[in-house]
């Protein structure tokens, strides 16, 4: 499911690209190539046709992505249903208890050593 959900995705994305690179922002996009073909659509319903077309393909990029989204994190877990695998997480991420340091440091600093000179 995640492999054509992926695919798909590509595929929209390719498409889109597309569809970007066809339209001209100043109008002369690919309206302006097909003069005859104006009278059938009309200029301005090629440059609609071209705007929605950019929307659904923009908006299929986004509800597909949150689908993979989904797609990967239900697969996760249900992938992860071996019992061993489970306790061995667990022991993982329980804390350790620290190393055992004394419970009172002294108060008072210990003693100096005296330095002894060596006698000439």
């Amino acid at each position: 499911m995640y492999l054509v959900l992926i695919i798909i995705t590509i595929i929209i994305c390719i498409l889109l690209g597309l569809i970007v690179l066809i339209q001209n922002p100043k109008g002369g996009g690919l309206s302006s190539n097909f003069s005859s073909s104006s009278q059938l659509m009309g200029v301005q319903k090629t440059g609609d046709f071209l705007e929605k077309g950019t929307w659904v393909l923009a908006i299929s990029v986004m509800v597909l992505s949150l689908a993979i989204n989904v797609a990967v994190k239900g697969g996760a877990s249900a992938g992860s249903s071996n019992p061993a695998l489970k306790e061995q997480i667990e022991k993982a991420s329980k804390p350790t208890a620290p190393a055992t340091a004394p419970l009172s440091l002294p108060s008072t600093p210990a003693p100096a050593k005296p330095e002894t000179k060596p006698a000439k």
